[in-house]
């Protein structure tokens, strides 16, 4: 997982690459992509109901202020998704060639599982199944 540092809406910092110890669903998204915005529901959904196995990391790639992000949140009434962003895209530059949104699943020890580009519906059978696959059960 790329050591690279995100920011909340309250100024609090994570650096990805010390998110060890168990799986970790980094989804990379921004406020005007429509499929990125029909996610987040759903991925909130899916971080309640692995709570505790999984961690579900949404990195907002807004570029500039912060207001479109913290309305974006404050619309939105998840229980399980921060609002980290990563103004400067360093973590898309670290990811590769990616397009919005896109999701990797990360392992216990930080390897990359798989990977996801364009939207998936998160409450599908063919999600669950994949992520249960990769987290062994």
């Amino acid at each position: 997982m790329p050591a690279v540092n995100v920011t909340d809406l309250d100024g609090r910092q994570l650096n990805l690459g010390a998110l060890q110890g168990e799986p970790v669903l980094v989804n990379l998204w921004a406020t005007w992509c429509a499929p990125c915005v029909k996610e987040m529901p759903l991925l909130d959904e899916l971080a309640a109901e692995y709570d505790g196995r999984m961690r579900v990391v949404t990195v907002s790639q807004d570029m500039g202020s912060e207001e479109k992000v913290a309305e974006f949140f404050a619309r939105n009434d998840f229980a399980y998704l921060e609002s980290w962003r990563d103004p400067d895209a360093e973590l898309g530059f670290a990811l590769g060639d990616v397009m919005l949104p896109t999701t990797v699943l990360y392992d216990a020890s930080g390897r990359e599982i798989w990977r996801v580009q364009g939207d998936l519906d998160w409450s599908g059978e063919e999600a669950r199944a994949a992520i249960d696959a990769a987290l062994g059960g």
